[in-house]
C-alpha cells in the first residue's frame, strides 16, 4: 500500500503520555477513585497516555446514563433519524480515517498499513447499519383464533446494552458492537481492554460531534476483574455482547444468569486449514501463512493447525517456511512492517512456553520460534512468524489457542481423515479449505463445524454477512439482518376488533 501520509508525523501529534478521560453520559471523567492505568506502546515499551482505572462505581454511572438516555430523548428518535446519526459518524471517520489508524497501530500494534485497510470494513458496517435502522419491522400473522383478531409482531430494542471488546481490534471492534446498538434504538456502555483503550475513546469524541445525544454511548476504561466483571453482572444491563477468550467468555455467561441477560459471545478459536492435493500451491501459500500470521498470530479465527495432503506436504510446508522468513518484523508505525508486535510482554512470554511446548513434544521447528532482539526491537514484544512441522494432534501446539505467530503442520491422507481431525476440537469459529475442485469445496464445507468456512481464501468479513462461532467458540452472530435481531426483542400484539 502506497501512503499518502507520513505515519510517523500523524503519531506524533496524538499521544504525549498525557491523561485520556473515560466517557460516561457525555462528559469526560476521570475514575470516581481516581485511579489510572498506563497506554503502553507494544513496539516499544514507551507509555502513550494514562486512562482512567474504572470500577464498579464507574460502571454504575455508565449503566444509570445508558438507561436515562435510552428511556428518555433517544427513545423519541425515529428510524430515519438514528439513520441520519450513524451517516454522520460514517462520514466523521472517514475524515479522521488516518487518525484511528495510527493511534490503532500505536496501541495495539499492527501494522498501519493493515489498520489503514480497515477502512472498507469500517465505514461500510456504519453505512450497513445505518441502512438497517429504517428496514426493521415486524410481521402481520393470521391466527386461528375464534373471531376477528388482528395479531402482528414488533420489533423493539432489547435496552442498554454491555459490551466488552478485546484489545486486537479497537476500532473495528468498538463498531462492530455500537452500530447495531445504535441503528435499533438501545443504548451502550463499552469496556475496552484494558490494553487497548485509546482508539475507542477517539471514536467517544467522533460520537458525540456526530450528535449522538448523551448517555447514548458510553466508554468506561478499566480491567476486566474491576470494571469488566461489574458491568457483566450489572442488574440494570439487559443484553452483554462479548468478544475475547472462552474462559472469560463463560464467567461472562455465568454473570448474566441472575437477571437473566442476553448474551452473544465471539470466544476463541483452534481453526483448521485443510489442503487438498489438488490446491493451486502458488495462491495457498501465502493465504496460508498470512492466516496466521496477519496479526502476529492475535486474531481468533487464526488457521493455526494446518492440514496438508500427504502428497504435498513436504513442498507446502517448506514454501510456507520460507514465505515466514521473509515477512518483514517491526514497528506498526513503519509503511514496510509486515508483522509487529504482540500485545504485551505477558503475551509474547505466553507465546514462547507454547514454542519451547513444541520441541519439548517433538515437533520440528522449519521457520522462526524466537523471539527478536536488537536495537530495532528494544522494548518491543517482537516473536518471528514460526512454523512448526511433525505435529500430531494430541500436542500442546495443535490443541491450545496460542494467539501468537505459530503454525502446526500436520499431514493427511483422505479427505475423510482431514475432516474428522478438522473436527476434533472444543472450538468451531472458522475454518479454510483450498481445492480447485469445486465438489470438493462444497462437501467439506458442509462437513466441517465451523461458523465461517473460506475457500480459496482467508478472513474475509463483510457487514451484511453473519459471523460467529460454533461449540466453544461462543453463540451468537455478528453481522447481517441476525445480528440486528441480536439486540431487539419481539413483542407479539393482539387486538380483538370484533
Amino acid at each position: 500500500m502506497t501512503l499518502n501520509f507520513d505515519p510517523r508525523a500523524k503519531a506524533a501529534t496524538l499521544y504525549h503520555g498525557e491523561f485520556r478521560p473515560m466517557f460516561i453520559g457525555g462528559k469526560w471523567v476521570a475514575a470516581q477513585s481516581g485511579q489510572e492505568m498506563q497506554a503502553l506502546n507494544p513496539a516499544t515499551g514507551e507509555v502513550l497516555a494514562t486512562v482512567p482505572r474504572g470500577s464498579a462505581a464507574d460502571v454504575g454511572a455508565a449503566v444509570a446514563a445508558a438507561r436515562v438516555a435510552f428511556e428518555g430523548p433517544w427513545s423519541t428518535f425515529s428510524p430515519y433519524e438514528r439513520q441520519c446519526v450513524l451517516l454522520r459518524i460514517a462520514d466523521l471517520f472517514e475524515a479522521h480515517w488516518e487518525e484511528l489508524s495510527v493511534s490503532d497501530t500505536l496501541d495495539m500494534g499492527l501494522p498501519i498499513t493493515r489498520t489503514l485497510a480497515n477502512r472498507r470494513r469500517v465505514i461500510g458496517m456504519l453505512r450497513f447499519y445505518a441502512g438497517m435502522a429504517t428496514a426493521l419491522h415486524g410481521e402481520a400473522i393470521d391466527n386461528s383464533i375464534p373471531g376477528e383478531v388482528v395479531t402482528f409482531t414488533r420489533r423493539e430494542p432489547v435496552g442498554v446494552v454491555a459490551a466488552i471488546i478485546p484489545w486486537n481490534a479497537p476500532t473495528a471492534a468498538s463498531i462492530w458492537k455500537i452500530a447495531p446498538a445504535l441503528a435499533t434504538g438501545c443504548t451502550i456502555v463499552l469496556k475496552p481492554s484494558e490494553d487497548a483503550s485509546l482508539t475507542p475513546l477517539l471514536i467517544a469524541r467522533l460520537m458525540q460531534e456526530a450528535g449522538v445525544p448523551d448517555g447514548v454511548v458510553n466508554i468506561v476504561t478499566g480491567t476486566g476483574a474491576e470494571a469488566g466483571a461489574r458491568l457483566a453482572e450489572h442488574p440494570d444491563v439487559n443484553k452483554i455482547v462479548f468478544t475475547g477468550s472462552t474462559l472469560t467468555g463463560q464467567a461472562i455467561a455465568r454473570a448474566g444468569v441472575a437477571n437473566l441477560k442476553r448474551v452473544s459471545l465471539e470466544l476463541g478459536g483452534k481453526s483448521p486449514i485443510i489442503v487438498c492435493r489438488d490446491a493451486d500451491i502458488d495462491k495457498a501459500v501465502p493465504v496460508a501463512a498470512m492466516a496466521v500470521f496477519v496479526h502476529s498470530g492475535q486474531i481468533c479465527i487464526a488457521g493455526s493447525r494446518l492440514f496438508v495432503a500427504r502428497e504435498i506436504h513436504d513442498e507446502f510446508v517448506r514454501r510456507v517456511a520460507e514465505f515466514a522468513g521473509r515477512l518483514r518484523v517491526g514497528h506498526g508505525i513503519e509503511a514496510e512492517t509486515e508483522i509487529g508486535p504482540l500485545i504485551n510482554a505477558r503475551q509474547a512470554g505466553k507465546v514462547e512456553g507454547y514454542i519451547k511446548a513444541g520441541s519439548d513434544e517433538g515437533a520440528e521447528l522449519v521457520a522462526g520460534g524466537s523471539r527478536l532482539t536488537g536495537a530495532l526491537f528494544d522494548g518491543g514484544n517482537f516473536i518471528a512468524p514460526t512454523v512448526f512441522g511433525s505435529v500430531s494432534d494430541n500436542m500442546t501446539i495443535a490443541r491450545e489457542e496460542i494467539f501468537g505467530p505459530v503454525i502446526s503442520a500436520m499431514p493427511f491422507d483422505t479427505l475423510d481423515e482431514a475432516v474428522t481431525r478438522a473436527n476434533a476440537t472444543p472450538y468451531g469459529l472458522a475454518a479454510g479449505i483450498f481445492t480447485t475442485h469445486l465438489g470438493t469445496a462444497h462437501k467439506l464445507a458442509r462437513r466441517v463445524k465451523a461458523g465461517s468456512v473460506w475457500v480459496n481464501m482467508y478472513h474475509a468479513i463483510d457487514p451484511a454477512v453473519p459471523f460467529g462461532g460454533m461449540k466453544m467458540s461462543g453463540y451468537g452472530r455478528e453481522g447481517g439482518v441476525e445480528h440486528l435481531h441480536e439486540y431487539l426483542e419481539t413483542k407479539a400484539i393482539w387486538i380483538q376488533t370484533d
